[in-house]
């Protein structure tokens, strides 16, 4: 998606943790996915909260290399919607990542800085990405998968595994001053 939708095309990636979640109950509302920035506003490696400073606890893949984001999808909730609320809802998490992609989030003007004055409106553009995505016929075997519900999904691949991330931290430094 990254690759052929212009307004995502500052996305590396390679610096993006995909993950997954399990949910506690197999219910088709409540989270589908989330986004963790690994950076504060502007890209900023600590920030002060309550005359404290704070950094956020790093992620690096096995080469060594710093991500700055992780992108969970909560299991099997996300798998049991239908292919286009799948692709909306991973479109909605990846327009959170900053322009700059500098480990922040893209900010909307307001008090609702994630998703704007409009959280529908927000949705009902992420559709237009979909749809503009799919108009450009990326390989099927790509999202192939997303067809599928996580019942046909066991079925078809077996059991799902993966390596749980905990939920990046914030680590106290040193006293503000």
């Amino acid at each position: 998606m990254t690759a052929r939708v212009p307004e995502l095309s500052h996305i590396d990636s390679s610096r993006v943790v995909f993950s997954f979640r399990q949910t506690r109950k197999a219910t088709r509302y409540g989270v589908q996915a989330t986004l963790t920035p690994l950076r504060f506003e502007g890209g900023q490696l600590h920030t002060i909260r309550r005359g404290r400073r704070y950094g956020v606890q790093r992620v690096l893949d096995p080469r060594g290399q710093e991500m700055l984001y992780v992108l969970c999808v909560y299991l099997p909730r996300f798998m049991d919607h239908t292919l286009r609320e799948k692709l909306v809802t991973l479109a909605h998490e990846l327009w959170h990542i900053s322009p700059e992609f500098n480990g922040d989030l893209r900010r909307h003007a307001g008090r609702c800085y994630a998703h704007s004055h409009s959280q529908r409106e927000y949705d009902a553009s992420m559709g237009m990405l979909v749809d503009r995505w799919l108009a450009a016929e990326p390989d099927p075997q790509l999202y192939g998968f997303l067809h599928l519900n996580f019942h046909q999904l066991r079925q078809q691949y077996g059991d799902i595994y993966g390596i749980r991330l905990p939920q990046p931290k914030l680590i106290p430094l040193q006293a503000a001053g």
